[in-house]
């Protein structure tokens, strides 16, 4: 009975992680972390360096997020990633996001090359056969150490009060399974 208990408690948890460079990541991870609690979903937040440990019986699902640095995630996050057990967090939701130059996504778009943190993020997820409820959120910061660029906090909020409705709906699916 408690471990039934536990296993829905993680359902409706989850764990936004980051890792910052300049702290407009980690602006980003807030605004996320605050919306999904507003939105009745429980989060925890930590920077990538501050997870102590991982189990997924303690999280339903996973919100990533790094700076795009050299066209990829940080070292950290791809540290973090390594921790992440396929067997363990299969099947399990997960969104990603990253900030990056406004010029640096053009740069990528016009060579159909990829340059994002959050989209390798996700692809790494992917092949440890984890469900992608979301396109990544890229938000755009001017210059390499930012500030965001106007409008990104706003952007932000309602990618996160979308990715509550995905989260409520995934949840009441497997509910009524």
């Amino acid at each position: 009975m408690a471990s039934n208990l536990q296993a829905e408690a993680a359902e409706t948890k989850g764990l936004v992680v980051y890792d910052t460079s300049y702290g407009n990541t980690k602006k980003i991870a807030e605004t996320i972390a605050q919306t999904l609690e507003e939105s009745g979903i429980r989060v925890d937040l930590f920077h990538v360096k501050d997870v102590k440990r991982l189990s997924a019986k303690d999280y339903g699902f996973f919100v990533l997020g790094s700076p795009t640095r050299f066209g990829t995630m940080s070292f950290a996050m791809r540290g973090f990633l390594g921790k992440v057990k396929g067997e363990e967090w299969m099947n399990r939701p997960f969104t990603a996001f990253d900030t990056e130059n406004p010029e640096n996504i053009e740069h990528a778009r016009l060579e159909n090359k990829e340059w994002s943190a959050a989209e390798k993020i996700a692809a790494r997820l992917k092949e440890k056969r984890m469900n992608q409820l979301m396109p990544v959120l890229k938000a755009s910061v001017l210059g390499q150490k930012g500030p965001l660029v106007e409008g990104e906090i706003e952007r932000t909020r309602g990618y996160a009060w979308e990715l509550a409705t995905k989260l409520r709906q995934e949840h009441s699916l497997k509910s009524s399974c």
